[in-house]
């Protein structure tokens, strides 16, 4: 979803959209074939970002990942039972902050 989408569903405005992506309590990237920059919808849950996931962004950006790279492992790892990003989404983000620790190292 574009910033705006996102800002509304999380009742903020655009600018604090893009506070929450440069303090990486969310993550953006442009993807193929669209312009700009646009958050994955999973990233937000009853109107908050999904717990857990400024936690894994800071370790994972810690490691040296972008957000291009972090958002390509939350969504097409499937070493879990399921993705990642279904897995904290369901509040079972214990061992996808293992792993996300694991490979920032």
């Amino acid at each position: 979803m574009d910033w705006a989408t996102a800002a509304s569903q999380l009742g903020v405005t655009v600018g604090k959209v893009r506070t929450m992506i440069r303090e990486h309590e969310l993550a953006a990237a442009v993807p193929p074939g669209i312009k700009g920059q646009h958050i994955p919808a999973l990233f937000i849950q009853d109107g908050l970002p999904v717990k857990g996931l400024g936690g894994l962004l800071h370790v994972l950006h810690d490691g040296g990942y972008d957000d291009r790279e972090i958002i390509a492992w939350l969504f097409l790892d499937d070493d879990l039972p399921g993705r990642p990003i279904d897995a904290l989404r369901e509040n079972r983000g214990s061992e996808v902050k293992r792993r996300a620790q694991a490979m920032a190292l």
